[in-house]
């Protein structure tokens, strides 16, 4: 004869399965974030404003931004990701949440758009070649009088973690994990600014513009407060890779 659950059992398990109940929900919105991203994504551009071409080319900004950004955003909620699951911390577990959910909406827009003009998913030909010097020949919706960014390395995107940091991320735990996420995220912020502020002066699709103009604004607040978090915890940025 089973002997009856004591009240402390019962209420682990009640605890417990609230726990597996708020991952499931956590879950579900995840996917419907990306699947509202990518139905964004891939109407935004209908109908076709005549006067812009249907399909941007392989080389061009739109292409190119949707494509690299999607890189550095995976990076970016695969370390959200780690934390939510890991951090004890309220604040850090918010901030990781909001990164993850807003940019896997994101990243569902630029495969939209990908898949509508028909180009690769992800880069093929090394990153950021796609920013070039001067005018670089863009439009530039007024960007003639004014000079481009410099092309960075186009071997590596600036901000991203590396494999062994990723693998440490994933390893620690307590204040030591919340530290690491903080200063990995903050650096990979800085370092994707340089595309985003590019992508919204020289994108010719007007929605790539507009979504570069929110991912820096949403991105600056998130630097913001994440430079007071490290202030708080006497623990000073990374210098940029």
């Amino acid at each position: 004869m089973t002997a009856p659950e004591t009240d402390a059992e019962q209420s682990t398990a009640s605890a417990t399965s609230k726990r597996s109940q708020r991952t499931a929900l956590a879950v579900i919105g995840l996917i419907g974030a990306i699947a509202i991203g990518f139905a964004l994504g891939f109407f935004a551009r209908l109908p076709i404003d005549d006067r812009e071409p249907a399909h941007p080319g392989a080389d061009s900004v739109d292409v190119g931004f949707s494509q690299d950004m999607t890189v550095h955003h995976n990076q970016a909620i695969d370390m959200a990701t780690i934390t939510l699951t890991r951090s004890g911390d309220r604040k850090v577990k918010d901030l990781a949440f909001d990164i993850l959910t807003s940019q896997q909406n994101q990243v569902g827009q630029m495969q939209g758009w990908l898949a509508l003009w028909d180009r690769a998913p992800l880069p093929t030909e090394g990153y950021m070649t796609w920013m070039t010097e001067g005018d670089g020949g863009h439009s530039g919706h007024g960007a003639a009088t004014t000079a481009a960014p410099a092309q960075p390395n186009a071997g590596k995107m600036p901000g991203m973690a590396t494999a062994e940091e990723m693998a440490a991320l994933g390893q620690a735990s307590g204040s030591a994990l919340d530290v690491m996420f903080l200063q990995l995220m903050l650096r990979h912020h800085q370092g994707g600014l340089p595309m985003i502020e590019y992508a919204k002066q020289y994108a010719d699709v007007p929605v790539v513009r507009n979504l570069a103009q929110k991912m820096m604004s949403t991105q600056q607040g998130e630097s913001t407060l994440i430079t007071s978090m490290l202030a708080e915890r006497g623990v000073s940025p990374l210098p940029m890779n």
